[in-house]
């Protein structure tokens, strides 16, 4: 192979074989580099794209950024499917095999131990938005808004707008952290994330819980199924569930992400050409 390597993920040898099509980043097709039991999957990829120079200024190219988190993310969830991958970092990158062979034997011990740890086991996130007030009707828009008969209607309706909110937020607190119990007592391992910025995600209503589990996948099942079992109990409540994913959130320092946002993983781009 000519040009840099591209590493995607470290796991161990498996015996189903990578789809024919599949495909990473920039359309290259994805390989297994197998070294002291361990294997790096990777794509080859232009130096004029991702050598150090080049790869810091695509960095800043959020179209192009994009579209390599896809096709990153693409060959992780095909990884997923068959086997348990420790992702590495977005636009990990080496000169040749050599230097991938050398950084699977620098950090041979960590990846054996998060292997061990994960084997058989995926990621699921859960998110809880309090779902944003609805809009006016249509056919209400033309007619001019009730005004406050005086200043102390005025305060009175803010007071209980306030109210209301607060009470919302409250209720939704309350389900939030019932729920991520019922779950957590079915996972092995749990990450709290920071709640999500709507104006970053875009994701609509306000955002109580962003969790991740650690769940065999022999219990996957039941997880799902108690999610979904949960999505009507709160009227103005939204739960949205991931997954499966690769542990993302519990692989360490193995250069992954700490959230799965699931999933595009372009906040965690980086820059590692060795």
């Amino acid at each position: 192979m000519t040009g840099l390597r591209y590493v995607y993920a470290v796991c161990r040898p498996f015996g189903t074989p990578l789809q024919a099509e599949l495909t990473g980043v920039g359309g290259a097709p994805a390989g297994l580099l197998h070294h002291h039991g361990l294997v790096a999957v990777v794509s080859t990829v232009p130096e004029a794209d991702f050598g150090e120079q080049a790869l810091k200024a695509h960095l800043e190219d959020l179209d192009w950024l994009a579209a390599t988190a896809r096709a990153h993310q693409g060959v992780i969830d095909a990884l997923t499917t068959v086997t348990t991958p420790l992702p590495l970092r977005l636009a990990t990158v080496f000169r040749d095999d050599s230097a991938v062979r050398t950084m699977i034997e620098a950090r041979e011990d960590d990846f054996r131990a998060l292997l061990d740890r994960l084997d058989g086991r995926v990621e699921w996130g859960v998110k809880v938005f309090v779902e944003s007030e609805p809009a006016e009707p249509a056919e209400a828009a033309p007619a001019a808004p009730a005004r406050p008969a005086s200043g102390r209607d005025y305060l009175r309706r803010r007071r209980d707008r306030g109210l209301a909110r607060e009470e919302t937020w409250q209720r939704a607190e309350g389900f939030a952290r019932s729920l991520h119990e019922r779950l957590a007592e079915r996972a092995e391992d749990v990450r709290l994330h920071p709640p999500q910025n709507s104006a970053l995600s875009g994701a609509t209503g306000q955002n109580v819980l962003n969790a991740a589990y650690l769940v065999s996948r022999a219990h996957s099942e039941e997880f799902v199924e108690l999610v979904d079992r949960t999505k009507d109990e709160a009227p103005g409540i939204r739960v949205e569930l991931t997954g499966p994913w690769a542990a993302y959130s519990f692989t360490g320092n193995t250069g992954n992400t700490e959230d799965t946002e699931n999933s595009g993983n372009a906040g965690n781009a980086g820059v590692e050409v060795t």
